[in-house]
């Protein structure tokens, strides 16, 4: 079982001490969440709560991804770089695969795209992209990025997308993996005819099981079951007891995420975490506890 800590809206000044403490104790990786913006006000639906809502406020910090990786990427050695999730369809994939490889470079293959399609239209109003149409795009622009990465002059004639003869460099060593992430019957079957891993938005431990079957499914019927794949799923309500870790470790996921130093909910009447801001020694100490209490005793 692999645990990576989620980083997700922790203060950016801090990342880069984060990073290298997680490693030291032993952290498979660190994960980070990313919007371009929220806005004020939204006729989308979130999907992940019960009201439909955002569950923290607009003036979270939501570090650039790329960026991000690379800092930390510079101060550590082994520690793996990922994101739940990246918001794939916002971008032009000749741009992503400029990045991601970059960063794959300088990290010695240590970066993967943990990306999800989005929910917030007005996220895509303001990038100039139609919301309607991110799934298939999506799945064009891996398709795009993968032919980029492989090196030389290549060519795309797509829906959405379209050149001819261009290279690009620098080019990662080895093709940065792509995991999706979702609860969807459209994210799951994308995860298992495209992706080399999934990472889960949050789950019960009634519903996991369930959740993997499908999977193996999918990657069945894809012809896909023969090849290494990744299950990162975090376990909600959160419940950091070694014997929980054991139970999905014996369900069959490979990885987990811990929660947030801040479970992002304290404006709307929530109290875990650590609260909205806190201090690079708080934060070491919740990671210490974890590597204490269920790293080293699952390893």
């Amino acid at each position: 079982m692999k645990f990576w800590q989620s980083i997700s809206w922790v203060e950016p000044e801090q990342l880069t001490e984060i990073a290298k403490f997680a490693e030291e104790v032993g952290f498979h990786g660190v994960m980070n969440s990313e919007h371009l913006f929220l806005t004020k006000k939204t006729q989308s639906k979130y999907l992940y709560s019960e009201d439909g809502k955002m569950n923290h406020a607009l003036d979270y910090d939501y570090a650039d991804v790329w960026s991000s990786f690379a800092a930390m990427a510079a101060v550590t050695t082994k520690l793996r770089f990922s994101s739940s999730v990246y918001l794939l369809p916002l971008r032009n994939p000749i741009e992503v695969a400029k990045q991601a490889g970059t960063c794959a470079r300088i990290s010695n293959n240590r970066v993967t795209i943990g990306f999800g399609v989005g929910w917030q239209k007005e996220e895509f109003d303001a990038m100039g992209v139609d919301f309607h149409t991110r799934g298939r795009r999506t799945d064009e622009m891996i398709e795009v990025m993968r032919k980029l990465w492989a090196g030389g002059v290549v060519s795309h004639h797509g829906e959405f997308f379209d050149f001819d003869e261009i290279e690009m460099r620098p080019v990662p060593t080895e093709p940065v993996p792509f995991y999706c992430g979702g609860k969807s019957a459209a994210a799951l079957k994308r995860t298992a005819h495209l992706c080399e891993g999934y990472v889960g938005p949050g789950h019960s431990m009634n519903e996991i099981p369930g959740l993997l079957d499908d999977l193996n499914r999918l990657r069945k019927e894809a012809g896909r079951d023969h090849l290494p794949f990744e299950t990162i799923i975090p376990i909600l309500p959160p419940n950091p007891v070694v014997d929980t870790y054991k139970r999905l470790e014996d369900m069959g996921a490979t990885a987990t995420f811990l929660p947030p130093f801040d479970m992002g909910g304290l404006d709307r009447g929530h109290s875990e975490g650590l609260g909205r801001q806190s201090s690079i020694d708080d934060k070491k100490r919740t990671m210490e506890h974890y590597a204490e209490t269920i790293i080293r005793k699952m390893t």
